[in-house]
């Protein structure tokens, strides 16, 4: 003979609407209410219990003229019916925040000039008011930000707008000023702005290979016919501050990443004085078919601070 867990699967296994109806003849200890309940009439879920019997092996009502009553097996049955259905129910209501954006993870690929800045806050202003979304925050450079992007990698990214980003869909963000940072007792620290011209024959702190702004500075120091010197290149802007300030060089960096350190360094800033220094940073996302609710909630908040 069979064993239950043959008939099961024989049987196609238990189905929510089957067991709703035994949950509700159990409530009401009659076939006939629960019927008119669920609006069928008695014969059909007889048919049904009769079909759960079955599948169980075992009786799960005793039958006699005033209804029905459970028995040992019906009222197992209700138990793990009622805990089915409060399960479901749970699936349900967070496969809809889901669906709503209200509950999910969001995968951020953002560039060093964003996360020293202005995404910290903007970041935590949102998670405030969606706690149950998750932000899966990647530092990259502005070129694999994009590259992210593009292989659906990253929800959306945070890049300069000096990187050529062709294919995508691009929306404002934030604006940065790029200055100048020496140590305290460069000589060309007393300055009240500098040109690329003034700055071009100084050794510098370099960043990484792939970096934005590094690109920029040797494009902008070809067109007037010089070249950057690179004294020492390092990953990231702590890094340049701390080589600066060990007198290896000077560099180039957003005001957000230096000014809140000049208090504690032995560091300068320099305004530097070229229309070029304003740059746009920019939200990136692959098109707005694959935005979902959570990502385009995570914009909405990111373009509230849109300069």
């Amino acid at each position: 003979m069979a064993d239950a867990g043959t008939r099961a699967r024989a049987g196609g296994g238990y189905d929510l609407v089957t067991l709703a109806l035994f949950r509700s003849v159990a409530a009401s200890g009659s076939i006939a209410h629960a019927a008119a309940l669920h609006g069928l009439v008695p014969s059909a879920v007889s048919k049904r219990i009769a079909d759960l019997e079955a599948l169980v092996g075992a009786p799960l009502l005793h039958r006699h003229r005033r209804g029905v009553e459970l028995t040992p097996a019906g009222h197992d049955l209700v138990r793990h019916a009622e805990r089915l259905r409060d399960a479901v129910e749970r699936l349900e209501a967070e496969m809809a925040a889901h669906a709503t954006g209200r509950r999910g993870a969001i995968r951020v690929a953002a560039n060093s000039s964003s996360i020293s800045q202005f995404l910290p806050e903007d970041l935590a202003e949102f998670v405030a008011a969606h706690p149950q979304l998750h932000i899966r925050l990647t530092e990259m450079t502005s070129l694999e930000v994009l590259e992210a992007v593009r292989a659906g990698r990253a929800d959306l990214g945070i890049f300069s707008g000096l990187t050529e980003a062709a294919g995508l869909v691009l929306i404002p963000y934030r604006r940065d000023t790029l200055v100048v940072v020496l140590p305290a007792e460069h000589p060309l620290a007393a300055r009240r702005s500098l040109h690329l011209s003034d700055i071009v024959a100084e050794p510098f702190v370099a960043l990484q290979a792939g970096s934005s702004i590094q690109a920029w500075l040797d494009r902008r120091a070809e067109e007037i016919g010089a070249r950057i010197r690179t004294q020492v290149a390092v990953q990231s802007f702590d890094g340049v501050r701390r080589m600066v300030q060990a007198r290896l060089g000077i560099a180039v960096l957003p005001f957000g990443a230096v000014e809140p350190y000049l208090d504690a360094t032995r560091l300068a800033m320099v305004p530097l004085d070229e229309s070029w220094a304003t740059r746009d940073l920019l939200i990136a996302v692959r098109d707005k078919a694959t935005v979902t609710p959570q990502t385009a909630a995570l914009i909405a908040t990111l373009r509230g601070h849109a300069v």
